[in-house]
């Protein structure tokens, strides 16, 4: 990587680390959200997605980085 575009992920890194510190629970609820979605979807309808329980496992997934950020910040 460039200079460059080391300064520039380092400055979205830090403007993340800002916005999550002052939203620790903001992962866990979308995380939260996307688990229950999933689960009234695969009562409703039928298709790919409910299928692969593609938003269960996104939220599992960002339910776990909420809690590794909160615990770090």
């Amino acid at each position: 990587m460039k200079k460059n575009e080391m300064t520039n992920l380092s400055k979205i890194l830090s403007k993340l680390s800002t916005f999550f510190s002052n939203r620790k629970g903001l992962l866990i609820f979308i995380a939260i959200i996307l688990v229950i979605l999933n689960f009234i979807l695969s009562l409703v309808s039928n298709n790919w997605v409910t299928q692969s329980n593609l938003l269960l496992h996104l939220g599992i997934v960002i339910g776990f980085l909420g809690l590794l950020i909160a615990w770090a910040l």
